[in-house]
């Protein structure tokens, strides 16, 4: 039986990257539904990923109200797990301080604690050896249900070389098939 993949995409070039983790999975029978923040949606539109997913994709928390359920819990319930794909520097460490201000982050507050979350992060060398976010991250991989891939070592959108290219969506791929086990 396939499983329900609740994806979150962040603000970063590397969402044009999720859209083929989203093709891999729906491909593979997979049920994936999309969060997306609200910056996120000026790198890649949600029409993209509503036609790879074939759902709608979730954007603000307040623009639910009047739905017969509560979508942030809705959503947790349905999830099999969750997978930031970018994670910003700015989701990161919203996360690893419970702050909940938008759909994303306030889902992953709400997701109950066997349900695993995956992490791609992705941003420029200097903001991922930041020892903020360093801080952020260890906070957080202390804790067993999050999961990350780090970040992999190349040519970044700024034209720097370094470490903070978002893993490939077949390396998240495989993460979210072993996970599920």
């Amino acid at each position: 039986m396939k499983k329900n993949i609740l994806i979150g995409v962040c603000a970063g070039i590397a969402s044009y990257k999720t859209c083929e983790l989203v093709r891999l999975l729906v491909k593979d029978g997979f049920f994936v539904k999309v969060i997306m923040t609200q910056s996120a949606t000026k790198f890649v539109t949600p029409l993209v990923f509503q036609t790879l997913s074939a759902n709608m994709v979730y954007l603000d928390m307040f623009a639910l109200a009047g739905e017969e359920n509560i979508k942030h819990i809705e959503l947790t319930e349905w999830a099999d797990i969750c997978v930031v794909a970018p994670l910003t520097a700015n989701t990161l460490s919203k996360i690893a301080n419970g702050l909940c201000d938008n759909l994303l982050t306030t889902v992953i507050c709400a997701l109950p604690e066997a349900k695993k979350i995956i992490f791609a992060p992705a941003m420029n060398t200097n903001m991922w050896k930041n020892p903020i976010i360093q801080e952020n991250t260890d906070k957080l991989k202390k804790l067993k249900r999050y999961i990350f891939l780090n970040p992999q070592s190349g040519l970044l959108a700024c034209g720097d070389y370094g470490q903070g290219r978002m893993p490939e969506p077949e390396e998240i791929y495989t993460k979210i098939k072993a996970s599920l086990k």
